[in-house]
């Protein structure tokens, strides 16, 4: 299971986003993580297209939309066009996810789906022969710089296990650091979306190298 680690631009600088980006790419992070927040989903809004596509155009990088918003299927078309990669929406929003999942691979995107803390496993289910991506939210989505909640790992688990050999990645996202990291991937993730730690940390690269292949030894 080769580890990917996808970086949550929420957490970086802003006002110096460019510059963000860059160290990002030295550092080597497989993928972008988009936090968009609508205000209404979840408690805060965040950035959408616009942002997006002024990262897209001008970074080689993959970029992993994650729409943390009430109706993700009326904008599907236009992250796509906006450069994203990947759409991952949220089964408890109001969108059919039959029909959103449909949406973002019409569009020429990997899709993906995400549960709250507070949604069983099981809810994905029944479709997992459906995405590319899994995503299992690890904290309460809303929010950067939260801490782990370690319960999920028990969620992380039963998922894993359930997909059997599909080729279907399964990522988390809320507080992985140094010192989660090794939970959520003994449970079974192989995407981890990691914000404060990477912008945080006096050696991007080194807690990149970290979090893609463990904490053994100190960064």
């Amino acid at each position: 299971m080769k580890r990917k680690v996808s970086a949550s631009i929420l957490n970086s600088d802003l006002l110096h986003l460019a510059d963000e980006v860059s160290l990002l790419e030295h550092a080597k992070v497989d993928m972008l993580h988009f936090d968009v927040m609508d205000g209404i989903f979840v408690p805060n809004l965040s950035f959408g297209i616009p942002v997006l596509q002024a990262v897209a155009g001008n970074s080689h990088l993959f970029m992993d939309v994650h729409l943390m918003i009430i109706r993700p299927h009326l904008y599907i078309t236009e992250f796509a066009k906006a450069g994203a990669d990947m759409i991952t929406f949220h089964l408890e929003s109001e969108s059919d996810p039959v029909e959103t999942i449909r949406l973002i691979h019409e569009a020429g995107c990997k899709a993906g789906i995400s549960i709250k803390p507070g949604t069983p496993g099981e809810a994905v289910l029944p479709y997992l022969d459906m995405v590319e991506n899994v995503l299992v939210m690890t904290v309460e989505p809303g929010f950067g710089g939260q801490s782990f909640i370690w319960e999920m790992t028990d969620k992380i688990h039963m998922i894993r296990d359930a997909l059997g050999e599909r080729d279907v990645m399964l990522q988390v996202d809320g507080g992985i650091n140094d010192e989660t990291v090794n939970a959520a991937v003994n449970a079974g993730a192989d995407l981890l979306v990691a914000g404060s730690y990477l912008f945080k940390h006096p050696d991007m690269n080194a807690a990149v190298q970290l979090l893609r292949c463990g904490n053994e030894g100190s960064v």
